[in-house]
């Protein structure tokens, strides 16, 4: 008999960030997995775990093992939706036993602080990806939300911006570290971001 996977939305890291749905699933949980860092904040003592490393074909198979005895409980960053293993699992496992909890994302949290609404913008993942130029193009009034990483650099991003025609003068917010206690979020505009920080990590808000 195969059981349900849960896969639920953990947020942006912060417990308080936890819808209650997927905290009920996570606290009765008999198998769980996640990031060591979702593990050690959320695991409760004798729960059988596995951390969600690069070997994502290991994971998959501790899943498929254990959904022959057990439900299984996932726990992915943010919401399952966006760019997490959710897109794995549905091509090993049937929908029918996949179920998804979800969960507030880093994006979401981002336009939140700044008080901005988001139905508009772009949403852009340069982390571990090359950006698309249809993406990248300027229009007035554009708003892009961008997921960084350490080639994608907020500055990187600034540059390749500004090649393709964007205004010097443009707002940009770096929302670093979302929900945790060292939270930050940094104005500049393209022209002056490099008198900032370089982030690598963080969610980049660019408003034309």
């Amino acid at each position: 008999m195969e059981h349900k996977i849960i896969v639920a939305g953990i947020g942006p890291g912060a417990p308080e960030y936890l819808v209650p749905a997927a905290k009920q699933y996570i606290d009765s949980a008999g198998v769980l997995l996640g990031s060591r860092r979702a593990l050690d904040t959320f695991a409760k003592p004798g729960t059988k775990t596995m951390a969600i490393t690069g070997d994502i074909q290991a994971v998959l198979d501790f899943i498929k093992e254990e959904s022959r005895h057990t439900e299984v409980v996932v726990m992915v960053s943010g919401d399952p939706g966006y760019y997490s293993l959710l897109a794995a699992l549905r091509n090993v496992f049937s929908l029918s036993q996949l179920q998804v909890i979800p969960g507030i994302s880093s994006m979401q949290l981002a336009f939140a602080r700044l008080a901005l609404p988001w139905q508009t913008a772009r949403l852009l993942s340069l982390h571990g990806r090359g950006p698309e130029e249809q993406d990248l193009h300027y229009e007035i009034g554009a708003v892009l939300g961008i997921l960084t990483d350490t080639a994608y650099t907020s500055q990187a991003i600034a540059r390749l911006l500004l090649a393709r025609g964007w205004p010097a003068e443009t707002k940009v917010y770096c929302c670093a570290r979302l929900s945790y206690e060292d939270e930050e979020i940094a104005t500049a505009t393209l022209g002056t971001i490099g008198t900032i920080e370089d982030f690598s990590h963080c969610i980049m808000v660019v408003t034309a």
